[in-house]
């Protein structure tokens, strides 16, 4: 009897346990998780049934794919147009039917792109056109470095300016609602139009005499052509950046530039005076070795170059050049005279190629020759006229070489193309075996 009480009541139990799952209320519940965190389409949503008590399930996808699915649990969904999208799951059981519905905002899909055309030229002032390309936003946010105006937030966006040179970024960040989009792009502003020029002798007509060839150096920036002009002399080129302009007679004379970039022009006005010819030429502290400096400092001479050569240059071209060779036999300067370049292999030096013939008056209280130049007559020459009526004969008699003894010591001489000039020695400098005498010199002009 106790053993049919106890299976009774286990019936009762599960009888009453069916009866309670049977019977267990219907909840229809759902969530879905973005695959990659954002709204934009095209994008993948998984969907996550949480619904209890159901038995059956039906899904509806408004604008996905799969539209439907009758799995508890259906997967991932794709979604490629933007907008709001219906979602429902309608679950039953025996007893009840129920349904979820959420709406599921999706946004568009954006490509941010634009176009900055700069107009006329990229000199400063710089204006850009921007042409937005962009597609599928609905905000815009432009930023301009350093430009007028600063920023905008328009789809079309404004007419730019950039003043100051160099690289300016320019920034639009766009949003479709959920997300965020950049692009960018840089422009480069170069300087604005500016005119400028110096005007100086060339190498050889350093002293502003008239002939005189002058060297225009260019010193503008942000232009497109240029004009020269000038109230006398002859240019070389109207228009060239580098060129030159010759004087063939003294006064003064106004040298003009103007200068375009296609947004503006600038005009600059620069005198020069050119000076009477004085058919001389003034060198100051030229270095002369003995010998034994001949490596270091040199004995070589070029009045026309007006340079100093050494043992080891390559005196191939410029040997014609040299008419002056100085020759000290010891670092006391008891023994120097001044030598004709065709000459110099006869005092210790390497034969000069194409060398010519120099003549000297080293000595002058020597000389027996009738000429007189002294030391005020040489700082006081102006033009060549004292030099004119020396002459420097072929052969000259007495003794031809001199010491340190008499200072400034005045030599005369008379080059290959008849040139003549006189040689003042300023200074005899003890420096051992590179000893050397320092000279100022005049001589007539090479012309």
């Amino acid at each position: 009897m106790k053993t049919k009480l106890i299976s009774y009541t286990l019936f009762i139990l599960l009888l009453a346990a069916c009866y309670k799952e049977v019977n267990r209320p219907l909840t229809v519940d759902f969530a879905y998780v973005l695959a990659d965190s954002s709204h934009t389409v095209p994008i993948s949503v998984n969907m996550a049934n949480r619904s209890a008590g159901a038995t059956g399930f039906k899904w509806t996808f408004e604008g996905g794919e799969p539209a439907t699915s009758d799995y508890e649990n259906p997967g991932a969904i794709s979604f490629k147009q933007a907008g709001p999208h219906k979602i429902t799951l309608e679950a039953w059981n025996d007893d009840t039917r129920s349904s979820k519905t959420i709406i599921l905002q999706l946004d568009s899909a954006v490509q941010v792109s634009f176009d900055a055309e700069i107009q006329v030229n990229d000199f400063s002032p710089v204006q850009v056109k921007l042409t937005n390309r962009t597609v599928g936003a609905s905000s815009y946010n432009w930023t301009f470095q350093d430009g007028e105006p600063a920023s905008a937030n328009t789809a079309v966006p404004p007419l730019v300016t950039f003043t100051t040179p160099g690289p300016h970024v320019i920034t639009l960040q766009v949003s479709n609602g959920g997300q965020q989009f950049t692009a960018s792009k840089t422009i480069t502003v170069k300087s604005p139009l500016h005119t400028d020029f110096t005007v100086a002798p060339g190498p050889f007509d350093d002293d502003y005499e008239a002939p005189l060839t002058a060297v225009l150096g260019g010193k503008s920036v942000s232009y497109l052509t240029q004009q020269w002009q000038s109230t006398g002399g002859v240019l070389d080129s109207d228009t060239a950046s580098a060129n030159t302009i010759y004087f063939a007679n003294p006064g003064t004379y106004t040298i003009t530039l103007t200068n375009t970039n296609g947004k503006g022009s600038e005009t600059v006005n620069k005198t020069i005076t050119v000076k009477p010819n004085s058919h001389l030429r003034t060198i100051t502290d030229v270095k002369l070795g003995i010998s034994t400096a001949h490596a270091d400092i040199g004995c070589f001479y070029s009045t026309r170059l007006r340079k100093v050569y050494r043992k080891n240059d390559d005196l191939t071209k410029v040997g014609k050049e040299i008419d002056l060779v100085f020759f000290g036999l010891g670092r006391t300067f008891t023994y120097n005279k001044f030598v004709s370049p065709d000459s110099a292999a006869s005092y210790t030096f390497p034969a000069i190629p194409g060398a010519t013939v120099t003549r000297f008056i080293n000595k002058q209280e020597q000389c027996n020759c009738g000429v007189s130049f002294s030391v005020s007559d040489f700082d006081n020459m102006q033009t060549d006229a004292p030099l004119q009526a020396i002459q420097v004969p072929a052969g000259v008699s007495g003794g031809l070489q001199f010491d340190q003894t008499v200072l400034p010591r005045i030599i005369l001489f008379q080059t290959a193309d008849g040139r003549k000039g006189a040689i003042k020695i300023k200074d005899y400098v003890l420096e051992g075996s590179t000893a050397y005498i320092m000279a100022d010199i005049k001589v007539q002009k090479y012309e």
